[in-house]
């Protein structure tokens, strides 16, 4: 450990005390974080986090007393601080998680494995690992918010843009509700969708965000044509793409810069087949997955919108985009669908 920095201070919430035992373990392996204190349910959770100051919490979602989603709204509200969920694939609680992710936490995690299985070295260090980036996090201030007019509904036949392509990582479920949230449901063009998330909880996802979408959203199958008003999310480890046909077009190609699924495939993807009617549209997220792939958007002169620094819970891939030229507007979340409304209207800015 370098003797200059002090380790990560960890608060661990989980009301089971197998499960709890398990991820002070697996996290006090590593020289750089220490777990301070343990917690058993959300209450506690909020105590401790109030007393000991820690670096980032890990946390059950489905706990007695308080759950994760009501622990994740206090503590953002009194003690600012990183959280990683974790919950098993197959969530019970449903949207709870998701809702979570929206009040203010960063990332959802599958309970890891217990030392006997097979995977158990690797996920852990995985785990590990996640949860040191997490702990580096800067939080965006969360205030109660008042939910701002809908975007207006587009008028018949204004139809110059074919295609929208959304990608986000870190911080995107929030993002993408927000957005897809406000998009009218008579949307004329299909959107299609790269979240970076763990496999397994990608149908969740999909069904918490049609929850709060008027549109028709679920995750893409290969070959099924693109319809208006459709959201359509990257299913887990495939790239999502279309062809020339206006088909989705779904790959098991070799991630990219580690992803699978893309942003950068997606992009260059719609960027081939439809050029200047397509646009990109990049949201928070560390790294710079879709960077590559707006270039070549960019040149077929599609339009390209990316989130904000102040509303961006990990302003890496919009920065990225927007350093190297890539980028049409920087907006705030909250005005992204109204400039998609615009965009497909024909008075998007370019």
């Amino acid at each position: 450990m370098n003797g200059h920095r002090p380790r990560l201070r960890v608060l661990v919430v989980e009301d089971s005390p197998v499960a709890r035992r398990l991820m002070v373990h697996i996290l006090n392996e590593d020289p750089d974080m220490e777990v301070v204190a343990e917690a058993a349910d959300g209450r506690e959770a909020v105590h401790w986090t109030a007393r000991c100051r820690p670096d980032v919490i890990v946390m059950d979602v489905v706990m007695p007393a308080m759950n994760g989603l009501e622990a994740t709204r206090t503590i953002m509200s009194e003690t600012p601080t990183p959280i990683v969920l974790v919950t098993s694939n197959h969530d019970p609680a449903g949207g709870m998680s998701f809702d979570a992710l929206q009040a203010g936490a960063l990332v959802l995690l599958p309970k890891p494995p217990g030392p006997q299985a097979t995977t158990f070295g690797q996920e852990a260090a995985s785990f590990r690992m996640t949860v040191k980036l997490m702990a580096e996090v800067k939080l965006v201030r969360r205030r109660p918010a008042r939910r701002p007019a809908p975007a207006p509904a587009a008028p018949p036949g204004a139809r110059k843009v074919e295609v929208v392509a959304m990608a986000a990582s870190t911080g995107g479920p929030a993002a993408l509700a927000a957005i897809l949230g406000r998009l009218p449901p008579a949307a004329p063009v299909p959107i299609l969708v790269v979240q970076h998330i763990t496999a397994g909880f990608h149908q969740g996802l999909v069904d918490w965000i049609a929850s709060v979408s008027p549109l028709e959203v679920r995750l893409a199958r290969d070959g099924e044509p693109l319809g208006a008003g459709q959201v359509l999310f990257a299913p887990a480890e495939a790239h999502l793409g279309v062809d020339g046909r206006d088909r989705v077009a779904l790959s098991a190609d070799p991630p990219i810069g580690g992803h699978r699924p893309s942003a950068t495939h997606l992009f260059r993807s719609v960027a081939e087949h439809y050029g200047g009617g397509a646009v990109g549209t990049i949201l928070t997220g560390m790294g710079d997955d879709g960077v590559a792939g707006l270039r070549a958007l960019k040149e077929a002169g599609g339009l390209v919108l990316a989130q904000d620094e102040s509303t961006s819970v990990v302003y890496g891939m919009p920065r990225e985009a927007a350093v190297l030229g890539m980028v049409d507007q920087v907006l705030p979340v909250g005005q992204i669908a109204r400039e998609l409304v615009a965009a497909w209207n024909g008075g998007g800015s370019r």
